[in-house]
């Protein structure tokens, strides 16, 4: 498993960004990046379809123990956050789960810095209110 999800029923694509943006907020993190997959696919492939945003979201101070531990983890970075209609009125907002960095890293310092990262997006995840599970 590499992430966890939720779904969020009767909310907008808009309503459900705006939240998760608001929920990352809350929890410390900015967005470094905001890749709308909808439009890059329709501008270089001409190809339609449902909204899809990946956030790059980053913890300042997290960000900076990772980085002190492992300089290159910066490989691995920031936190990615994707909002994906799956059908009108309903999203799904998923995060891929900070300790893959472990797994990849296998270094104590990181673990520290993913279980934290892995704390609060959890919340995020949580303040949604949505249906939650498990990405494969």
């Amino acid at each position: 498993m590499y992430g966890f999800t939720t779904t969020l029923s009767g909310t907008t694509f808009d309503q459900a960004l705006a939240k998760t943006l608001a929920g990352l907020k809350a929890e410390g993190f900015g967005v470094l990046s905001d890749i709308d997959v909808q439009r890059a696919m329709k501008e270089k492939l001409g190809v339609d379809m449902p909204h899809y945003r990946i956030l790059g979201a980053c913890n300042p101070p997290l960000a900076h123990q990772a980085l002190q531990a492992v300089p290159d983890i910066g490989l691995l970075l920031p936190c990615n956050v994707i909002v994906r209609e799956e059908a009108p009125d309903r999203v799904v907002v998923g995060f891929l789960d900070p300790q893959i960095l472990v797994n990849l890293v296998g270094k104590p310092a990181v673990k520290a810095v993913a279980d934290a990262a892995e704390e609060r997006l959890r919340r995020v995840c949580e303040s949604l209110g949505g249906s939650a599970s498990q990405a494969t």
